[in-house]
């Protein structure tokens, strides 16, 4: 029997301090293992991690320009809620701690999703789902 498939998403970040303040206030904690003075791993569940790394740490990774998220899209990090509720009290922790709603709710029926921008312009959204669209 495998090992489940994990996942690692890296983010740039200017300021890790203030980006592992404000996804502490949505509940999330960190590794010590992995964190220091120029990465932090975030706990999303057991099989995925969000690695926010400071902008000169993360340009080792790559050759390309690092996209400014307050001005184009990158990517759209899309995690599952167990309830509507779960998602709007997520979405709204993000509001709280200086996050941005970027589009209202979407209610598709069997869908529930409403998202928010990160402190670096970065887009997550938050969905429930009921069911298999009829």
């Amino acid at each position: 029997m495998s090992n489940p498939q994990m996942i690692f998403v890296n983010l740039p970040v200017k300021d890790l301090d203030a980006s592992k303040a404000f996804f502490a206030a949505l509940g999330y904690a960190f590794n010590p293992t992995f964190t220091n003075e120029d990465a932090a791993c975030m706990i999303v569940s057991d099989s995925i991690f969000v690695m926010l790394l400071v902008q000169p740490f993360f340009r080792q990774f790559t050759n390309k320009a690092i996209a400014d998220a307050h001005a184009q899209t990158e990517v759209i990090t899309c995690l599952s809620a167990d309830s509507r509720k779960a998602v709007d009290v997520l979405v709204d922790k993000a509001l709280a701690a200086g996050g941005s709603e970027p589009q209202p709710a979407r209610d598709l029926g069997f869908m529930y999703q409403r998202g928010f921008q990160d402190l670096d312009g970065h887009l997550w959204e938050i969905a429930h789902m009921d069911g298999t669209p009829g």
